[in-house]
């Protein structure tokens, strides 16, 4: 199960690269940016299939979704300077604050059965 938490951490860092290159591609007019949005995206997208393997669904696109937010949001701010705003930081601890509540609900669940 420790492989599956694995692929999917390098599932997100597949994402941010896809995304951040999204932005450098500036509307598909830079190449390698552009070449590298569907690179980096199919890369994602494997490594999430194998991190399905042993997780379930709703758990891994949780967690895939909230990090990469939280990953490509602090890259926003940091290297293309958006706006870092009090209601980005309440959301950004809101979906902390739900992708550990589904990981403890699930561990309650299976600790009852």
């Amino acid at each position: 199960m420790l492989i599956s938490w694995f692929y999917l951490m390098i599932a997100i860092l597949f994402e941010v690269a896809g995304t951040t290159c999204m932005k450098l591609s500036e509307e598909f007019t830079k190449l390698v940016p552009s070449i590298l949005i569907f690179v980096f995206y199919g890369l994602c997208l494997t490594f999430l299939t194998l991190s399905l393997r042993k997780l379930e669904v709703s758990i891994v696109y949780a967690v895939w979704s909230g990090l990469g937010t939280i990953v490509i949001t602090s890259i926003g701010i940091v290297w293309f300077r958006e706006s870092f705003t009090p209601i980005k930081v309440m959301s950004i601890f809101l979906i902390i604050i739900g992708v550990i509540g589904l990981n403890v609900g699930e561990y309650l669940q299976n600790y009852k059965n």
